[in-house]
Order: structure tokens, then sequence, then C-alpha cells
């Protein structure tokens, strides 16, 4: 017999030792099984990044770490913090050079020993472009799920309104009103960073010479940043979602990577988007988006209510779906996609040493 056939023989050997036995075990389980240590699976850390006029120790951000702890028992969570104090903190989302803060957010990650091996990303709002950017400049620690919620992948073409009693926003907008694309603009308002000006083709032509941020981080220039994809399809999964009451992010659509058409000379602005399908930016494979998009990992998805509104629905068909433990089919596929055997012997492994080490109790 030749030695290959010898081989496969004594791998379908050890796949039915392992598995037949564990398959026809007693039913009578009722009790989760005590896994030997090797064999529990922790959920991943997750890092949260917050979005425009919140700050990491807020009382809704520490209400959104708490829910997640309790979700998922014994997850770390990381909260992104540019600032110590909340109210210094609140002002960096307001104030500041976006691609500086990525780099310090970035250093600040690597010092973190629980996200070494990876970790789970949520983005609110700006939040979810930053880290965007983070896994498209960066990405060591990588990420490997990315969930945003009324992220503007595709910038905004407006502001949204300032509450009444809001100065560090009021001043913004007086500051945008006319110099969106100033030098100054450019390196010290958040917003302006992405501030995509599609409703002139003088403004449009601006945002592709200025920008400091947003251009960058979606490839638009003439010279594409292989390493920006490259990062991408190293996710898992990115989640994107849109709230159905948006009236914050102008287009809404921009949480999924849509925009209004570019502008041409003598015509009205636009008043649909283009889908990101149907957008260069996809067609041409910028950022990854189409091959992501070809195996699965991309998910458009949607959560009733206004701006940043988590309804408990919400939570749960996001954090509780995508956040948490790998699924260990996943792991082991990645891990043996080309040895279908050895995969095969490795679950019938798992699966005789869990029901090994499970506490049997004999139904009454």
């Amino acid at each position: 017999m030749a030695h290959g056939h010898r081989w496969v023989l004594v791998v379908a050997a050890l796949v039915g030792a392992l598995c037949i036995p564990a398959l026809a075990a007693p039913a009578a389980i009722t009790q989760p099984p005590a896994m030997a240590p090797w064999l529990m699976r922790h959920p991943r850390p997750v890092v949260v990044w917050h979005g425009l006029g919140d700050a990491a120790h807020s009382d809704w951000m520490e209400r959104t770490k708490q829910e997640l702890e309790a979700m998922h028992p014994g997850i770390f969570v990381y909260v992104v913090a540019l600032q110590p104090s909340v109210w210094s903190d609140r002002r960096a989302s307001f104030w500041g050079h976006v691609p500086t803060q990525v780099e310090q957010v970035h250093a600040q990650l690597q010092g973190v020993p629980e996200l070494q091996h990876g970790f789970d990303a949520v983005g609110f709002s700006q939040g979810g472009q930053f880290l965007r950017a983070y896994v498209e400049r960066f990405n060591d620690p990588p990420v490997r799920r990315l969930l945003t919620f009324g992220s503007q992948h595709m910038g905004i073409t407006d502001l949204p309104a300032c509450g009444p009693h809001d100065p560090v926003c009021h001043t913004v907008h007086s500051a945008l009103a006319t110099h969106v694309y100033s030098d100054y603009a450019q390196r010290h308002i958040v917003t302006a960073q992405y501030f995509r000006d599609t409703r002139t083709p003088e403004q449009f032509a601006q945002y592709h010479a200025k920008n400091s941020f947003l251009h960058d981080i979606n490839n638009e220039g003439p010279h594409k940043n292989a390493t920006y994809k490259a990062h991408m399809l190293q996710l898992e999964s990115f989640v994107m979602i849109q709230f159905t009451d948006e009236a914050t992010v102008i287009p809404s659509n921009s949480s999924w990577f849509e925009a209004f058409p570019d502008p041409e000379p003598d015509a009205p602005p636009a008043l649909t988007t283009v889908p990101l399908r149907e957008s260069q930016l996809y067609r041409d494979d910028w950022i990854g988006l189409r091959e992501l998009d070809r195996r699965g990992a991309l998910v458009f998805g949607t959560c009733a209510g206004a701006h940043m509104h988590l309804s408990d629905e919400c939570r749960t068909a996001t954090w509780g779906r995508f956040l948490g433990p790998p699924p260990l089919r996943d792991e082991l596929r990645r891990a043996l996609p080309r040895f279908p055997l050895v995969y095969v012997l490795v679950v019938c492994m798992v699966v005789y040493v869990r029901l090994r080490f499970t506490r049997r109790v004999q139904l009454p």
C-alpha cells in the first residue's frame, strides 16, 4: 500500500476511534461542561472609541462599558481616552489633529497586555472612522472584528445642529463656516478633517487638495496606499450600522460608505447618494471593501432610532452577535484550511475531551 494511503487510513482510524465513542456518549448531560483550562474559551477583548462631544469616562460611556461586561462575562473592555479628564477628552473630540490622535491611540494600544493577541473594536460615530484609520495605518495589535455605529465613512457635507448650551460646538461651527479647508482647520478642527464637500465643484476640488484625513484613509488620491487595503483584508468582519432616523450624519448613508456624486459645473447639488457597490471606491477596491464583501465579511446593518440611540434590540443584534468568543469552527477552519481530515480529527478530539471533562448528571 502506498505511503500516502497508509496515512489516510491512520487518520481515518483515529477519527473513528475518537468520534464514535464521543457521539455515542450518554445524552443525560444537564450541567455545563467543566472543561480543562486549556479548552476554556474567553471573549475577545474589545476596544471602544467614543464619538464627537463625548468622553471616555462620561456617564454614557461608563454605562456602555458595564453593559458590554454584563453581556459577555469576563470580557476585557478598553475605552480610548485622548485626555485624562472628561472635559479635556470631550474637547479633544472637537479640537485636534486626527492623524496624530490615531497615532496616539496606536501607542496606547501597544502598551495594553490584554490586547496583544488581537481584539474586536467598536466605534461610535466619528470613532468608527478613526478606528478604521487605525486598522489601515497600523493594525498592530490587530483588530479582528470592526463594528461602527453611525460613522461618517464617506464624510459629511453639512454640520449637525448644536445644542443651545454647547459653546464648543458653536465655536467649531463658526470656524468652519468659510474656512473648512484652511490649514488651521485641517490641523485643529476634527470635523473639518472628514468634511467632504460635494456641494460645488470648487469646494470638492478643495477637499481633494487640502483634506488631511478622510481623503487619505479612503485612498482617494491618484497613488493608492496598498497597505491600507492589505490591513483591511485582515478583518474577519466589518459591521457598519446605520440608524433609521439619522439626522446628525449628513448624508446618513455615509455610515454605509455612500456619498453624493461628484459635483458637475452648473448642475444643482445631488439629492441622492451613490450606493457603495456602484462607487469607484468599491469597483476599483481602493481599501478592500469589494474583497471583504465577496467573502461575506462586509455587513450592512440598521438600528431603529436616532443617531447613537442604542436600543436593547440593537445591542443584542450587534454586540451579542459580533462580540464575545469567536466561533470555534471558524478558528479551526482558519488554522487548518488545507487539511480537511486533520480538521475533522481536531474537531472530534475537542468533542471527546469536552465530554470527558463533563460532569454527567443522570435525569431522574
